[in-house]
């Protein structure tokens, strides 16, 4: 990284004059400022926006930085954020959000991130994703949160979707579910994937046939949710409902199905079960009945992520966090089994 005693000796100019040309401070020709900017521009240089770093500082807190894709502006991780700061103030760091608003905004949050000189980043997604991490941050200490990346070098912390999807439907055959509808979330992304892969795994390890399972995704943004309760409609017969298990792809498509099904006049679970994902937050325990569903570990993934930069881990590549099945009143022992 770039310094400033850099630019000033690629601008020929002293350090007190890059100083000014950056704090627009007057006394600066016009020729002597057009060096200096050509200079930081070459150099990639990035100013330093903590506190001045002078005798008597050197005890200062650590900083973590958290930069936050769509993140910081849902509510489904508000866990893993609360966890990042709270694992830092238990070491003794500090630590600050930067949000980035979209894919293209990435370049442009990491140079702010740069301008506070952080001593760590974790980068952190909405949902899982597969990330190509800004070229700012390479060679700094980076971790991911709730996101992967192609570069083996990275540590990533993310849930174990595969694995739970997996031990859900062990549970659900356990009680006695034999004709599952599964409502996944939208084809080709990383979690509704490993989902999908998880149940139909467990499926067939059970001895059963995937011809017996009727498999949907629903379709990318809003209106996926929406769609649910045409699909309910369509498929499900209130007088004798052809499937004895719902299989949704997160708690958001459950609140749907409720509305739908009772509607309809079924009950929950007596007529048709219904399971989720994610334990969403503020509405999860508010289900009637209860809603039983999957927990995503973002208070684990921001604890661990935290970690892995303030104690120094050296373990790259991806590291999976189990779901655990919270038990509610969705799911019944079916008395026909």
């Amino acid at each position: 990284m770039a310094s400033l005693k850099d630019v000033a000796q690629l601008a020929g100019v002293s350090m007190m004059t890059v100083s000014r040309v950056i704090n627009n401070a007057p006394r600066v020709t016009a020729a002597t400022r057009q060096r200096v900017e050509e200079a930081i521009e070459q150099l990639h240089y990035v100013p330093d926006l903590s506190a001045q770093k002078i005798r008597g500082q050197a005890n200062k807190p650590r900083t973590l930085a958290v930069l936050a894709e769509d993140t910081a502006t849902t509510p489904f991780s508000v866990d893993l954020l609360l966890a990042i700061e709270q694992t830092a103030q238990q070491f003794g760091w500090n630590s600050f959000i930067i949000n980035v608003a979209s894919v293209e905004d990435r370049d442009r949050a990491a140079r702010e991130v740069l301008a506070h000189r952080p001593d760590g980043v974790i980068y952190t997604t909405m949902g899982l994703r597969n990330i190509a991490l800004p070229e700012a941050l390479r060679g700094l200490p980076v971790v991911l949160a709730n996101c992967v990346s192609d570069d083996s070098h990275l540590a990533s912390y993310i849930p174990d979707d595969y694995h739970a999807q997996y031990l859900a439907t062990q549970y659900l055959l356990k009680r006695g579910y034999q004709r599952p509808l599964c409502y996944w979330l939208p084809e080709h992304e990383l979690a509704p994937t490993a989902r999908r892969l998880g149940f139909e795994q467990a499926w067939c390890d059970a001895g059963k046939n995937l011809d017996q399972v009727t498999q949907l995704h629903m379709a990318k943004g809003e209106i996926g949710y929406l769609q649910l309760a045409e699909v309910l409609a369509t498929y499900i017969t209130p007088s004798s409902p052809e499937y004895d298990v719902l299989i949704c792809g997160n708690d958001r498509a459950a609140f749907v199905a409720y509305q739908q099904l009772l509607t309809m006049g079924i009950r929950i679970p007596q007529d048709i079960a219904v399971i989720g994902f994610d334990n969403l937050v503020g509405v999860g325990h508010l289900f009637l009945p209860g809603l039983t569903t999957l927990q995503l570990p973002h208070q684990q993934i921001g604890e661990q992520a935290a970690r892995h930069l303030i104690e120094q881990w050296n373990k790259p590549g991806v590291h999976t966090l189990p779901c655990p099945l919270l038990e509610r009143h969705s799911i019944a022992v079916r008395n026909d089994q």
